[in-house]
């Protein structure tokens, strides 16, 4: 049984339209950080059970809200024979930034299941406290936010050979945490119509966003990027842009055009992925001058972001630009505030300015700490069309690049050297190494309590590939 097609962020669907639907394109799923960590499902069969299901009344409900999906977006979700998935083997234990999965297939596809892939996350730290840690692990799973998250921790244990622990189930808590958390937050801005839920890609499971969802309705907050709960619950589903569509087109100014040119719905230009000061907003500048009536946004996501707001505050009113600026990433009460304060300090009309919330409504409420946040679960794009494609951003030390190319891993078996490589899919397997990505069996031992971190390096094809796009992307360099 597969996922409906509204079970997705709304951004999905603006991306496919102003992007190339049917281009076969490559993501991969790997975690930021976490130490050492089990896998505990198949994953090809677990990506097939997500595919998604259209109807027509999915359709006419996309365009009914502003996302019309064309030929070319129908015909790549029903190719779904045409998945490729190379994954780490069920009971394989992996490492931080190390690809656990790759999926290869037609762009809109592969993109559309990113929010429910993400949530794999919540199984792998289930699966890996289990067999390090059991007390950790009864602590830990004592509550839970709703029955789906119950059921998906006790069908992990049973796949990791881990006897159960007693769960309760605790929803109304669960939903008054959430109630409170959005209740401050519009309390900060003063308008529940200045704020936006973007937290369907950190949630655990359907079932506890909709609690989260029907908190923030009761709160006044009546938009969501989830687009299957935004039709369920009489919400509005929003989304423009993400970072896979502005490296599909290897320049912010190529990719704002394309948003701008390709949907008749106001556009909000995402300005991180290579540099928010250096192109991303001059890009989004350029843009504005021609239409300055448009009514789009410019969306802050990564980095320094209140240095970002000061300058883009101060070149607008220098050319008497009046975008919507948009921020999101992370935010709480607190920097909300902050934020406010400044939106006050430079004279920006509260209409302009508005704020998206994911984990902070959706995660931190949460009493069980298996958060996607813990271990930076990432899905991103990697190649699209025959290009290698990267994530820069304005963090590096934060480890946010993204890995470009088909990655697989190899796993050190003799001799000295990081424990994983991060190779390219045809790429020879280095001496002392095997591949560990699409091999049939593994090793099903326990994940090693305090087990220190250890070093995982690319190869020299996928560090080719780095350089080649760093060079490509910043020939003065940075």
């Amino acid at each position: 049984m597969g996922s409906p097609l509204l079970a997705t962020d709304g951004y999905k669907f603006s991306m496919a339209e102003a992007g190339w639907p049917l281009r076969q394109e490559t993501f991969y799923y790997s975690h930021r950080k976490g130490g050492r960590q089990v896998l505990p499902v198949d994953v090809p069969a677990f990506v097939r059970a997500l595919l998604p299901e259209p109807t027509e009344g999915d359709y006419a409900y996309l365009s009914r809200s502003g996302y019309e999906m064309g030929a070319g977006f129908k015909a790549a979700i029903q190719r779904q024979e045409r998945l490729v998935v190379r994954a780490l083997p069920r009971g394989a234990r992996f490492y931080a930034r190390e690809p656990v999965f790759s999926v290869t297939g037609p762009s809109a596809m592969v993109s559309w299941l990113e929010p429910l892939l993400l949530q794999l996350n919540f199984r792998i730290q289930v699966a890996t406290q289990a067999l390090s840690d059991r007390e950790g692990l009864a602590r830990s799973l004592a509550v839970v936010a709703c029955a789906e998250e119950k059921r998906i921790a006790l069908e992990t244990l049973d796949a990791v050979g881990v006897a159960p622990v007693p769960i309760s189930v605790d929803a109304e808590g669960y939903h008054a945490r959430v109630l409170a958390v959005v209740r401050e937050l519009v309390e900060a801005v003063e308008d529940p119509g200045r704020i936006f839920e973007v937290g369907l890609r950190a949630a655990t499971c359907l079932e506890q966003h909709e609690l989260a969802l029907r908190a923030c309705k009761e709160a006044g907050v009546m938009r969501t990027s989830n687009v299957y709960l935004a039709e369920k619950l009489g919400m509005i589903p929003v989304g423009t842009m993400g970072h896979e569509h502005v490296q599909r087109y290897g320049s912010d100014e190529a990719a704002f055009r394309a948003i701008r040119e390709r949907r008749p719905e106001r556009s909000s230009y995402l300005l991180d992925t290579f540099d928010t000061l250096g192109s991303g907003l001059p890009a989004a500048w350029r843009l504005f001058r021609e239409e300055p009536e448009a009514g789009d946004s410019i969306r802050f996501d990564s980095g320094d972001k209140k240095r970002q707001y000061v300058h883009a505050v101060t070149e607008a009113k220098k050319e008497g630009l009046h975008p919507v600026l948009i921020l999101e990433d992370g935010l709480d009460a607190q920097a909300t505030r902050e934020f406010e304060a400044l939106r006050r300090e430079h004279g920006w009309e509260p209409s302009k300015q508005f704020y998206g919330y994911g984990g902070t409504i959706v995660a931190r409420t949460m009493a069980c700490p298996f958060t996607r946040d813990r271990v930076a679960a990432v899905y991103k794009l990697s190649r699209t069309g025959h290009a290698p494609v990267m994530k820069f951003g304005n963090e590096q030390a934060a480890g946010k690049q993204s890995i470009p190319g088909e990655p697989v891993v190899f796993r050190r078996r003799s001799g000295t050297g990081p424990v994983g490589l991060i190779g390219q899919e045809g790429e020879p397997v280095p001496e002392g190494y095997e591949r560990l990505t699409g091999s049939t069996s593994v090793e099903a031992s326990p994940v090693d309590e305090g087990a220190e971190e250890p070093r995982v390096a690319y190869t020299p094809a996928t560090q080719s590939l780095v350089d080649e796009l760093h060079h490509r992307h910043f020939p003065g360099g940075r």
